[in-house]
């Protein structure tokens, strides 16, 4: 939790909370459905929560904005985005239905009112969002396929409603389709050694009805 209040002071006591017991409901759910890697649940709050995190310091979500994260997994980036923004509305997707129960459950436990979670493909995926995030699930190409419908018109942040997008490494190729994606660098805002290559890709994408 230290590393969490180092980046975030401004927490309330509902959050701080919250956030302390994702270790605990983690370690049970992880011994019953593995959605996280044995040797990463040590390190969860660096390399799951604080992550997550990580589109928060690039885009701050106002009070009624719609957020979609496809292939939460376990939840992430989506629960911990849930916690720091409660009057934003998240809706958590994954392919795999065992993975949702346990999205379902700690949100029971945190009663993370925010929050929404199916067991649906992104394809599948109805209504429009002012973004959405997700944790390097495919390529770009494919992910953009599956999303870009699913944009709001009404434009009301610092970056354009589209795309979220948590991954490391060098993007050059990946992103070559995508003149308008922007790359933030998670060394710019976590010490870290573990965010020295993470990123945080932004691209724009128009609303199409």
């Amino acid at each position: 939790m230290e590393i969490l209040l180092n980046y975030f002071s401004d927490l309330s006591e509902t959050q701080i909370n919250q956030f302390s017991k994702l270790k605990d409901l983690y370690i049970e759910w992880n011994a019953q459905i593995n959605v996280i890697s044995r040797k990463d649940i040590d390190e969860l709050y660096l390399k799951h929560v604080l992550h997550s995190l990580g589109i928060a310091k690039v885009q701050n979500f106002k009070p009624g904005t719609r957020v979609l994260d496809v292939g939460t997994g376990g939840g992430f980036p989506g629960i911990p985005l849930a916690i720091l923004f409660p009057e934003t509305n998240f809706y958590l997707v994954d392919s795999i239905g065992k993975k949702i129960k346990v999205v379902n459950e700690i949100t029971k436990v945190l009663e993370l009112n925010n929050v929404k979670a199916e067991h649906l493909r992104a394809e599948n995926v109805k209504g429009d969002f002012d973004f959405i995030v997700s944790r390097a699930v495919t390529k770009m190409d494919d992910f953009v396929k599956w999303v870009r419908k699913k944009v709001a018109k009404k434009q009301q942040h610092a970056l354009k409603n589209g795309i979220l997008y948590l991954k490391g490494g060098d993007l050059t190729e990946e992103l070559i389709n995508f003149p308008k994606a922007k790359q933030f660098n998670l060394s710019d805002y976590f010490t870290e050694e573990f965010f020295e290559t993470k990123k945080v890709v932004h691209i724009p994408l128009k609303f199409k009805p």
